[in-house]
C-alpha cells in the first residue's frame, strides 16, 4: 500500500472523529461554552496520552527541544478552535462549514511558502473543484460580513496555519511528542480561559459522557492528521478532510431530521473528484520519482 493511500486511510478516521466532535458539542453546547468543552477534552486527552506512553514505554519520548513550536502551534489551533465554536451559536450551520473548508485551500496555497512543498497544476485544479463543491453544496451568503462570518473564516485560516505548524514538526518530532504537548498546552489554556466570565459549568450525568467522547475524539483526530501528515504532503491530505462537510449534512439529516438538500449529493461529487485528481496525482508523481 502506497503512503499517499495510507494517508488516506489515516483521515478517514480523522474526520471520523472530528464529525463525531462537532455533534457531541453540539449536544451540550447550552451548558458548557467552548472554553470549557477545550479544557475537559484536552484534560481526558492528556490522561489518555500519558496513558499509552506509559504502556508503550515511550514517556521519555515527550520531552523536546522544539517547546516553542509546540506552543505557538497550539496556541493557534487553540484560537481557531474556539472561534469555530463561537460562530456555530450566531451564524447558520451551512455558512459555518462552507468557511471553515477553505482551509485545506489556504494549506495548498501556503505549503509551498512554508513547507516547500511544490503547487502543481493537480493540486491547485483538485483545490478549485474542493472549493466549488463546497459553494455547490452549501451556497453560502459571504455578502454579509458579520462578526460570525469573520469568526469562521477566522478559524478556517487557523485550522490552515495548525496543519502547516503540525507538518513542520513531524519532521523530527515523534507523534507522541507532539500530542503529549497539544493536550498538555490547550488543557493550560482551556483552564486558565474557562473562568473568563466568572462562571466555570462543571460536567453534570448528562454531559460527561459527551465531554468524554470529545476528549477521546480529539486524540484520535489528531493521532489520524499527524500521521497522515508524515506519510505525504501537507497539499494531498488536507483536501481529503473536504469528505467530512457531506457527511455532516448526512449525519444532520438522520440525526437531526435535517432535509437533504439535492446540491448534497452534486457538492459531493464534485468533492470526490477533487480527492482522486488530487491523490491520483501524487501517486503519479512518486512513480516518476523512483
Amino acid at each position: 500500500m502506497t503512503p499517499p493511500i495510507k494517508a488516506a486511510l489515516w483521515m478517514s478516521g480523522a474526520i471520523f472523529s472530528f464529525t463525531a466532535m462537532a455533534i457531541a458539542a453540539r449536544e451540550i453546547s447550552q451548558t458548557h461554552d467552548s472554553f470549557e468543552i477545550m479544557a475537559a477534552r484536552s484534560i481526558i486527552g492528556l490522561v489518555l496520552v500519558l496513558g499509552f506512553g506509559l504502556l508503550s514505554g515511550q514517556l521519555a519520548r515527550m520531552p523536546t527541544q522544539r517547546l516553542s513550536g509546540h506552543f505557538w502551534r497550539n496556541l493557534v489551533h487553540f484560537t481557531a478552535q474556539n472561534l469555530w465554536f463561537w460562530s456555530l451559536t450566531v451564524i447558520p450551520l451551512a455558512q459555518v462549514f462552507a468557511l471553515e473548508f477553505t482551509s485545506p485551500i489556504w494549506v495548498i496555497l501556503l505549503s509551498p511558502l512554508f513547507l516547500g512543498e511544490r503547487l502543481t497544476r493537480a493540486k491547485a485544479f483538485a483545490a478549485g473543484l474542493g472549493f466549488a463543491g463546497i459553494l455547490i453544496l452549501a451556497r453560502p451568503d459571504l455578502t454579509n460580513l458579520t462578526p460570525g462570518v469573520l469568526a469562521a473564516a477566522g478559524s478556517a485560516l487557523g485550522f490552515a496555519a495548525t496543519s502547516i505548524l503540525t507538518k513542520r514538526l513531524t519532521r523530527g518530532e515523534a507523534i507522541i511528542t507532539i500530542l503529549f504537548w497539544l493536550t498538555a498546552f490547550q488543557a493550560i489554556f482551556g483552564l486558565l480561559a474557562a473562568g473568563h466570565d466568572g462562571l466555570v459549568n462543571w460536567p453534570t450525568a448528562q454531559t460527561l459522557p459527551w465531554l468524554v467522547l470529545i476528549g477521546i475524539c480529539g486524540v484520535l483526530a489528531h493521532l489520524s492528521l499527524t500521521t497522515a501528515l508524515t506519510l505525504a504532503p501537507a497539499s494531498v491530505v488536507m483536501p481529503i478532510d473536504f469528505v467530512r462537510l457531506p457527511l455532516i449534512s448526512i449525519v444532520g439529516a438522520l440525526a437531526y431530521g435535517e432535509a437533504i438538500d439535492p446540491f448534497v449529493l452534486g457538492g459531493g461529487a464534485v468533492i470526490f473528484l477533487g480527492i482522486w485528481i488530487s491523490i491520483r496525482a501524487e501517486l503519479r508523481e512518486r512513480r516518476i520519482s523512483t
